[in-house]
């Protein structure tokens, strides 16, 4: 209820400082809400949650919010009326403009109802699941050494900034509990989350309604998979592929307009009533969403899955690392596929190929044989290496699931049978608790974030199998040609 008079308050307020979802600028301002002629605010379970819907059809490319850069919160705007902040902000010079912006929020929640954002402030989520607020048994739930680097980096980092900020948020005395690493946990997730791009200033903004759209992969126009393309080839089996031009694609659906001085998104496909309208933020992994909001997708079409290498085969490729990878069809990246082709061949006829290599082509139907058995085989070897299988992720999620949808029903270890679920029980003091108590909110929070690590370990293992499926199937085709 006091999350609804929260919206409410919102909207009203928006409509106030002159955000609107009519396509036309000229039309009058309402009274009630900001939305009502393109948006709704409406709840999706399965996408996201609370976002935004087509309350009639949209067509591509239409305008469907406008937020005018006055109702923008950016630290440009919070310092310039706070001379004691910004003459702190001058002391500390080593401070980020990311850093700055979440002492700017703080600051403006310290103010509480005297903030001019105080109705859009009092919605913002209570927490967030982005990596730098795992614990370290979340992290270690990760199971895959690089996605665990990538969350104690996200920690550590957290914390080295909190202490440089600290100093500005002692200087300008604001509230202790405002000060203290949770806060700023909270605050730097909020900008990490939540900020858009605008083009004064690389911190961002935060956008009141516009963040309440919910994030859609952008989809590839061109596939850069190689193996991919191989499947569609001629009937003699030359497995090539074509690097994919270079072209410009728009990959966010807003941004600011300096000719209308506001911050403008639109509709990138046609929208029927009652759909939900998506924004899609930029091309990112499950692994980099989850870093930098706090989420991933079931089905993410950018996704990535990295495999220890030779040594060798980054050393004779000039491919970029980071373009070597597995994809979600199992498929392996283009760069990849080309890197593992020159790696096979022997050193005394890399010369005589490096043509062929450039260009996607296959080089032999036996150096095509091995690099598909050697890929197979490597995934299978870090499947096995894994300390769950898949089918005990799937039985593990059913279980949280289980625990969260029945919070007042929380059972005995005995009833799981599951180690790593037992050793979060313990971990989080609920081994002992009666079955007519509820888990705490702290100790929910942390389930939540338990099951995000075990729903993107099971993507990236999904990943690995679905390569040795792929390999095999290339495998078969090419041993039948042969």
């Amino acid at each position: 209820m006091e999350e609804s008079s929260e919206l409410e308050a919102l909207l009203r307020w928006a409509a106030m400082v002159g955000i609107s979802d009519s396509p036309s600028s000229s039309a009058p301002p309402s009274r009630t809400s900001c939305l009502g002629h393109s948006l709704a605010v409406a709840s999706f379970p399965d996408a996201g949650g609370r976002g935004l819907a087509a309350v009639r059809d949209l067509k591509k490319g239409e305008l469907v919010l406008r937020v005018p850069r006055s109702a923008l919160l950016t630290r440009e705007r919070v310092v310039e009326a706070d001379e004691k902040l910004s003459d702190c902000i001058r002391r500390h010079p080593c401070l980020s403009s990311t850093q700055i912006l979440s002492v700017c929020l703080l600051v403006e929640v310290g103010k509480g109802k005297k903030s001019w954002w105080y109705p859009y402030l009092v919605q913002l989520p209570r927490h967030y699941d982005t990596l730098s607020n795992f614990t370290q048994f979340e992290i270690q739930a990760l199971q895959i050494e690089d996605a665990k680097w990538v969350s104690d980096k996200a920690v550590s980092n957290a914390r080295s900034e909190w202490k440089e900020a600290v100093l500005v948020m002692q200087e300008i005395d604001l509230k202790s509990q405002l000060q203290s690493f949770r806060a700023w946990l909270w605050a730097s997730a909020t900008i990490s989350s939540r900020t858009l791009h605008v083009p004064w200033d690389s911190a961002g903004c935060l956008c009141p309604v516009g963040d309440l759209f919910n994030y859609a992969a952008p989809k590839e126009e061109y596939s850069s998979d190689a193996a991919s393309l191989s499947e569609h080839n001629d009937t003699e089996g030359a497995l090539d592929a074509k690097q994919p031009d270079s072209y410009s694609v728009r990959l966010t659906d807003g941004g600011y307009e300096a000719e209308t001085s506001s911050y403008c998104f639109y509709a990138k496909r046609y929208y029927r009533k009652g759909e939900q309208v998506l924004l899609s933020y930029g091309t990112y992994t499950n692994l980099e969403l989850l870093e930098h909001y706090g989420f991933l997708l079931d089905t993410n079409p950018n996704d990535k899955a990295f495999i220890e290498l030779d040594a060798d085969v980054c050393r004779i490729s000039s491919w970029p690392k980071d373009s070597l990878y597995i994809q979600p069809d199992g498929s392996p990246s283009f760069a990849l596929l080309c890197a593992l082709r020159l790696w096979a061949t022997p050193a005394n006829h890399r010369k005589a190929v490096k043509h062929m290599f450039y260009t996607g082509s296959m080089l032999s139907v036996e150096n095509e044989l091995f690099i598909m058995k050697w890929l197979a085989k490597k995934c299978q070897q870090l499947l096995g290496r894994m300390p769950t299988t898949m089918d005990e992720d799937n039985l593990l999620l059913r279980r949280i699931n289980m625990m969260l949808d029945q919070p007042s029903c929380v059972e005995g270890v005995e009833a799981y049978s599951c180690r790593e679920l037992e050793s979060f029980l313990q971990v989080n003091c609920l081994v002992n608790q009666a079955t007519e108590s509820q888990l705490s909110v702290k100790a929910k929070r942390s389930l939540e974030r338990f099951k995000l690590a075990i729903k993107w370990r099971l993507s990236h293992k999904t990943m690995l199998l679905n390569c040795v499926s792929h390999c095999k199937r290339i495998s078969d085709r090419l041993s039948s040609q042969h």
